[in-house]
């Protein structure tokens, strides 16, 4: 079972311009805890940002599925709203859940077709509520974190 965080980094970042500004960015990681998310993204920033940075923000978001995309033009994420239809067959009326799923694309045309490439095989009837873009830079899956300090994030 996956645990997903949305991480958000702050740090200052030089533009084309040449101006320097404070920018936000949002990851998803996949933890064990807070503390693991917030060090996993101190070790995963490490080669991209030079200079000061800070875990800004952590929550816990409820994902149900994720499809990444072979397509390595794709660099968006999408969030989708699937709604699962079933029968109650107590009341005789169909009930609807509703799940998350998250959609890496081009574009919201594509974000679509993957998402049913991923739902092939599901034998539940489902329906796409909706399907919107995410502030999401990157994504990174588990992957064990040996001697690290929960506190500050540096390798041992």
């Amino acid at each position: 079972m996956y645990n997903w965080f949305e991480c958000k980094i702050k740090y200052d970042k030089t533009g084309d311009d040449g101006i320097i500004k404070t920018v936000t960015e949002a990851y998803l990681v996949d933890a064990l805890s807070f503390t693991e998310a917030e060090a996993r993204m101190n070790i995963e920033m490490k080669p991209y940002i030079s200079g000061e940075w800070l875990v800004a923000n952590i929550k816990r978001v409820k994902i149900a599925e994720l499809f990444d995309s072979v397509n390595t033009a794709a660099d968006r994420w999408y969030r989708s709203k699937v709604l699962f239809v079933s029968l109650d067959e107590e009341k005789g009326i169909e009930k609807r859940v509703a799940s998350t799923m998250y959609v890496k694309a081009e574009d919201i045309k594509e974000a679509l077709a993957n998402l049913f490439e991923g739902m092939k095989g599901n034998l539940s009837d489902f329906e796409v509520a909706s399907i919107t873009e995410t502030s999401i830079m990157d994504v990174y899956n588990y992957a064990p974190v040996a001697n690290v300090t929960p506190v500050d994030g540096i390798e041992q």
